[in-house]
Order: C-alpha cells, then structure tokens, then sequence
C-alpha cells in the first residue's frame, strides 16, 4: 500500500487519543460542542476490545502510524466561539486562507507544536455524498454519542466514499465485528434502521453504499488469508454486513430515490472531492 504524500501523526495513538479528547473537552466547558470523525471515532468506540485494536492498527499496515490528523464535526451557529477557544486558550493556528475562504463549511487549525492539525466541519460532511448531523445544539446527532460522532455516523462517513481505501474497509469490519445491529442509537449499537432511511432518500449514496458493503465482505476474506482476521470474525463481518444489505433493501424508497433510480449509472451519481491544499 503507498502512503505517498500522507502525513501521518507520530505521537502514540494513545497520547494522541488522550490530547484529542482534551480538546472536546475543553471545548464543552465553554458550551460547544464537537466529535471526533473517522478513524479516531472507530478507535474511541472500540477502546475496551484489545482484538478490535489488533485488526485496527493494521488499518495502514503493519507498523504504520494510525493517524493521520484530527478532525472535527460541530455546529455552525457555535463556529465564532469555537474559533475563540482554538485561537485563544488552545493557541492552535489557523489557515488562514481556508478559514476565509470555506468558514461556513470548515475550519483548519495547526497544533502551536507542530504536532498535527485539526480539520473543523459544521453541520454536514459535504463529501462524495452528504452525511448530516443537524444544525441546532442540543437538537443534532452531536449530542447523541460522547467524544466521537455514533457509530451510526461513522458507518455513513466511511459507505459515502465512492472510491473507497482498505483503510476506510478496516474501520467498518471493525466496527461490524465489535458493534450490534439495533432499531435504536446506542452504545455498542449501529442504528441500521437510520441508515436504511437515509439511503431511502438518495439513490446514489444508497448504490455507493452498497458496492462498499460488497467489498467489505471481499475484503475480510482477503483478511482472512493474510491471516489478520480470524475465520469466524470474518463470518460474524459477513453476517453483519448481509443482515444491513436486507434492511436497506426492505427500505420503502422515497420518490426522489426511484426518479434518480431511473437513470441509474448512466449520469454520474457522485461528487468529486477536492482536497484543500493544506
């Protein structure tokens, strides 16, 4: 696998987990609130499972660092106090350009030693599909899980992908392997119910999702063979991934889902996403 051009954090995934968390935190005090996305979640939400942890830190591969930055969901209507708490009591610095630039939709912040930076999103992440968090504190999916968005979310962050990595493979069999299948949020729970409806409304971000939980499948087998996943962890992933596969299916589709269904893959069905040169 080429990490070319990644910038990968050094610290100690759990240091690192430990200073992350400390900024949610502080952030909390002063009333705002944010969660961590991505892998960290998936690390937060798997932190008692020693196995989970195993298959984990292979995300990149052997010996390569976990992380590779922090980043953030918050809320718009709390952006000009959080910027307050990040350039003022944390003394982290801002990009500036970005933080001109795309301010209603994101924020970039350099820890003051150079350490890692931090990417800030509000209300959406705004990526190959959209996945929402709301836009009232005290009303969105923020408030629903502590330090990290719900696993829920995360399953919706990595399926939106539609060129999907091995790394981002890594983090949902880990998910699936340590987490339930429920009606309801939860800890230990993925809400397949939610996710079903939020694929029931949009067509392209329903097929994406399910040509990712295909290669789910195949890639846990291929896990398998490499010997980083046992037999029956592979079997407990696909069982996951078939009973979530069924759910979505019996979905009843919105009208907006079966107007786009009628093009199908004939019109392109996702965004491009351009990095922010940092």
């Amino acid at each position: 696998m080429s990490h070319e051009g990644i910038h990968f954090v050094e610290i100690d995934p759990e240091e690192f987990v430990k200073e992350c968390k400390a900024i949610i935190d502080k952030l909390e005090e002063r009333g705002i609130i944010a969660r961590i996305l991505g892998a960290m979640a998936v690390y937060i939400h798997t932190e008692r499972d020693k196995r989970a942890r195993e298959i984990h830190s292979t995300r990149f591969g052997a010996g390569v660092p976990m992380f590779t930055d922090l980043d953030l969901m918050a809320y718009k209507k709390q952006a000009k106090k959080l910027k307050e708490v990040f350039e003022g009591e944390l003394g982290f610095l801002p990009d500036r350009m970005v933080n001109v630039l795309f301010s209603d939709r994101r924020l970039i912040y350099y820890h003051p030693e150079g350490k890692f930076h931090v990417d800030v999103f509000f209300n959406k992440l705004e990526f190959c599909h959209d996945v929402n968090f709301g836009e009232e504190p005290g009303k969105g999916r923020l408030e629903l899980s502590k330090y990290a968005i719900t696993p829920t979310d995360v399953v919706l962050e990595k399926l939106q992908i539609h060129e999907i990595n091995p790394k981002d493979i890594v983090d949902l069999i880990v998910l699936f392997l340590t987490h339930e299948l429920a009606e309801e949020e939860g800890e230990g729970k993925i809400n397949a119910k939610y996710i079903a409806k939020v694929l029931a409304d949009d067509w392209g971000f329903w097929y994406d999702s399910v040509e990712n939980l295909k290669k789910v499948k195949a890639y846990a087998s291929q896990m398998v063979k490499e010997g980083r996943l046992k037999e029956e962890e592979m079997e407990k992933v696909i069982r996951q991934v078939d009973l979530l596969l069924k759910i979505i299916e019996e979905e009843p589709k919105s009208k907006n889902w079966m107007k786009r269904a009628k093009e199908g893959t004939s019109k392109k069905w996702w965004r491009d996403v351009e990095e922010i040169v940092r």
